[in-house]
């Protein structure tokens, strides 16, 4: 199985702008992150998928690679597809550019997720056991069924704590997918949903258009760079 990372990046970012080209402890956020991804093994080749002159020279000045996209797209899931439309690839793995603590375990064990046949689409969540993380918007929580396909992604609470007295585990959903090739295509032609345009949260295109994601629990994968003072907790845990 052939499998390409694709890093969408987008410089001009609604809450952080600038984020992937701030400085992490000497090297930039998209490069720890591209860095990360190289270093993992997994991959026939890893790109990074920008709009962004910046951002584009930022990785390839420094041996990396890098194709331009166009700058209207809505999610970076659309960035990706756009640049995996020419490539030779069975499953395309997308790491978002603000995860610089990109590990291979988990990776991994996403990839394996697609030796069962019936999987087209794959993400990765945390337990987050944080109070004020849990009901911090910019944290998406998510809840699973049996099978370990999402239910519903939301920045609110999910599961709501009605029953005090019972213990109730929430994860948090980190932004790395992995698609079959068709799957992500499929993707782009669909006009953004009710439920995704109201959470901003892109995964929920998959759900209303009823694609399962197969979530995998991994261990904790660091800090994913929304606003400044995630990039502060970041220079804490490097």
């Amino acid at each position: 199985m052939k499998s390409i990372a694709l890093i969408p990046a987008r410089y001009a970012a609604t809450r952080f702008r600038g984020k992937l080209m701030a400085e992490l402890k000497g090297k930039t956020v998209i490069r720890h992150t591209y860095d990360a991804t190289v270093a993992t093994g997994l991959f026939a080749e890893v790109i990074v998928a920008t709009d962004s002159d910046i951002i584009f020279q930022e990785i390839t000045a420094h041996g990396g690679k890098a194709v331009m996209t166009t700058g209207n797209h809505e999610s970076g899931t659309d960035r990706i597809a756009e640049a995996a439309q020419h490539l030779e690839a069975d499953v395309i793995v997308n790491v978002q550019g603000d995860t610089p603590f990109v590990k291979k375990e988990p990776l991994q064990k996403l990839l394996r997720q697609f030796e069962d046949d019936s999987v087209q689409v794959g993400s990765l969540m945390q337990v987050l056991d944080d109070e004020a993380l849990i009901a911090d918007p910019n944290y998406v929580k998510v809840c699973v069924d049996k099978k370990m396909n999402a239910l519903f992604f939301s920045r609110s609470v999910i599961p709501y704590p009605r029953n005090k007295n019972i213990a109730i585990i929430y994860y948090e959903h980190i932004g790395v997918y992995a698609f079959r090739k068709q799957a992500l295509i499929d993707f782009t032609t669909w006009p953004v949903s009710p439920l995704e345009d109201a959470e901003k949260v892109e995964c929920l295109r998959y759900l209303e258009n009823g694609i399962p994601l197969r979530m995998v629990v991994t261990d904790f994968m660091g800090v994913e760079i929304d606003t400044p003072e995630d990039l502060q907790r970041a220079e804490q845990l490097l």
